[in-house]
């Protein structure tokens, strides 16, 4: 079955419709704001050279996907409840030593942009504690870069350089109202981030909401009174990510069949209402959009050390950009065993394809290291 989805189904058709549904409703969401109107304009444009790019390579049998994940930094502030990247020891208090320099995540930025990258989603740990990547980021003007942040380190230069660059978004996190915010990420953190909003908005900065969607939220963060606020502070974008599991405790907080329908009725139902924002959910229904879109189908990820993952929920790396080509780390062994193979076709109970497969993920990454 997962053969013959694959045959029927045009990954590179996919992705780029995709790219520009993204596109369009941001072009729309802005149409207010002639500065960010502008910017998303000539965006468009940029993005549909990076499309050409994408499907010149297809044609050589290469394929290039359109998104690339991030993360810039393994060091976060913040210790919110139920956080997978420090369950999987992935994000510390402290920066550590072998991080990737500025200048390799500035090479990185360029290989990408040469091979049709339209979309770059910076996230950590805290990407804000990276100002000099932002910044080598900020330079990039055919890439989008949307920063996914805590908003406790919107500060004054930061403001400024959003202002000036308008191909970073900041993307801010947020669980629901105050309470619920605060509960999970700690005491004091909603008020911050608000108080980013609102300055972001004053000065006429885009700028966008992450929201992690558990079965406890759920209802609040697609209701009209959480998504009113949102709209009245300025925010322009909205990604739904479905709550992974990290720990057996907390599966119940995980959407299930019955979860993940009401999500994917809501935000169709929220592009209707609100045209003035652009939603997201991810990882989404993956059973009509052709299967999971990681390990180079659609995205993948670069951790903080450079080691080229499938997704940030399956933590593992069989090659390194800081070894090789970033063309190369598309084509790794573990990323072609995982596209090849039907794994990211196949039906699995929970959100998100490669968790639930993870026994599985970390045998292969085992047998393309021991060469079996």
């Amino acid at each position: 079955m997962a053969a013959d989805m694959e045959d029927n189904f045009d990954i590179q058709e996919y992705m780029t419709k995709g790219v520009e549904r993204v596109v369009t409703d941001a072009i729309r969401a802005t149409v207010s704001n002639p500065k960010e109107s502008l910017f998303m304009t000539r965006f468009a444009i940029a993005s549909r050279f990076a499309s050409a790019k994408r499907k010149k390579a297809e044609e050589r049998g290469e394929h290039i996907p359109p998104f690339l994940i991030a993360s810039i930094t393994s060091q976060c502030n913040l210790h919110c409840a139920g956080c997978y990247s420090r369950c999987n020891n992935a994000t510390t208090d402290k920066a550590p030593v072998k991080q990737l320099t500025g200048e390799d995540w500035a090479k990185i930025f360029d290989e990408a942009d040469s091979l049709g990258v339209s979309f770059i989603l910076l996230a950590g740990g805290e990407p804000m504690l990276r100002y000099d990547v932002i910044e080598a980021a900020s330079r990039k003007a055919e890439i989008l870069f949307p920063i996914f942040t805590n908003g406790t380190f919107m500060g004054q230069k930061y403001i400024d350089m959003l202002d000036r660059c308008r191909n970073l978004v900041p993307i801010m996190s947020i669980e629901g109202d105050k309470e619920t915010t605060d509960s999970r990420r700690g005491t004091g953190v909603y008020d911050k981030l608000v108080a980013s909003m609102d300055e972001l908005n004053r000065r006429g900065i885009i700028f966008g909401a992450s929201v992690t969607v558990t079965t406890e939220n759920l209802d609040e963060v697609t209701s009209e009174e959480f998504i009113n606020g949102l709209s009245a502070r300025g925010c322009k974008a909205v990604i739904f990510v479905e709550y992974v599991p990290v720990t057996d405790d907390s599966y119940e907080l995980a959407p299930g069949d019955k979860e993940r329908e009401q999500l994917k009725n809501e935000v169709a139902r929220l592009r209707e209402v609100h045209p003035e924002i652009v939603f997201i959910s991810f990882p989404g229904d993956e059973k009509s959009s052709g299967g999971c879109v990681a390990a180079g189908r659609g995205f993948f990820h670069i951790n903080s050390h450079g080691g080229a993952e499938p997704c940030p929920f399956s933590p593992y790396s069989d090659i390194n950009v800081k070894d090789t080509s970033l063309k190369e780390a598309i084509n790794s062994k573990l990323f072609r065993t995982l596209r090849d193979g039907g794994f990211l076709l196949e039906d699995h109970p929970g959100g998100c394809t490669l968790y639930e497969k993870k026994d599985i993920v970390e045998q292969i990454v085992n047998d393309v290291k021991t060469g079996v």
